[in-house]
């Protein structure tokens, strides 16, 4: 039986893929910070999933979870770097440092500290395979929202970086970008939101369930084929042409 991690399961993005995964017959190990949060995901598989509560800016924390999953399970075969955080929109002459610290920290060095451990395990046992959440912000910018915007690209590069240094190991990595999937993040979507002209207007969702069967996808596929990069977007979402 495969094993999969899930960063950021206990909500949202992570909680619909690891319901997914479990649902297809993976054992799906939960990482988050928030316990209750993660054991709700995880209602109804209690024989394939495995509670971690993670925090992955924290690289002790990262360790621990890798630790934790090969000693129950023995192997790590797919990774979801999907653990993400923002701030309160804020123009960039206003951004604190401590703002900008915590959406890298999570975002970018969370990534990094997650597919650098899993490399380690995966190294060892034949391969595997990492799909990272990028965003369509990965590749155009919302106004008011640098540090996001700065790692969402940055997750972009360390995406390549895994692939090339995968390649000598049988590891495969691509990226997920996503524009606007239904979650408690986007309800505000509806109300209105910036926009790159700096008006305000309301933006379309769509159902997340499509983003995680799209992970699912990428997760059985066979290691010698690879989705490097993937958009799925609300179809009326401003993002082709944005800016």
């Amino acid at each position: 039986m495969a094993v999969a991690i899930v960063t950021g399961a206990g909500s949202g993005v992570g909680r619909a893929a690891a319901r997914t995964l479990l649902a297809a017959g993976f054992q799906v190990a939960l990482a988050g910070r928030r316990e209750d949060a993660l054991t709700e995901t995880g209602e109804g598989f209690p024989d394939s999933t495995l509670v971690v509560p993670t925090d992955v800016s924290r690289e002790d924390s990262v360790v621990s979870l890798f630790s934790a999953v090969v000693s129950a399970w023995s192997r790590v075969d797919v990774l979801f770097n999907n653990a993400g955080t923002n701030v309160r929109a804020t123009p960039v002459e206003e951004f604190s440092l401590s703002a900008w610290e915590k959406v890298v920290g999570v975002n970018l060095t969370g990534a990094f500290l997650c597919a650098r451990e899993a490399f380690k395990v995966m190294k060892t046992h034949g391969g595997g395979r990492i799909i990272n959440n990028g965003s369509i912000s990965a590749t155009v910018p919302r106004p008011h929202a640098v540090a996001y915007n700065a790692t969402k690209h940055a997750m972009t590069g360390l995406t390549r970086s895994l692939s090339l240094e995968g390649r000598a190991h049988n590891i495969a990595c691509g990226q997920i970008d996503i524009g606007n999937a239904a979650t408690p993040l986007t309800e505000r979507m509806s109300q209105g939101v910036l926009q790159a002209n700096f008006s305000t207007a309301p933006e379309p969702t769509f159902d997340v369930q499509h983003v995680a069967d799209a992970v699912l996808y990428q997760a059985q596929l066979p290691l010698n084929a690879n989705v490097q990069f993937m958009t799925v977007m609300a179809t009326t979402m401003p993002y082709i042409g944005r800016g």
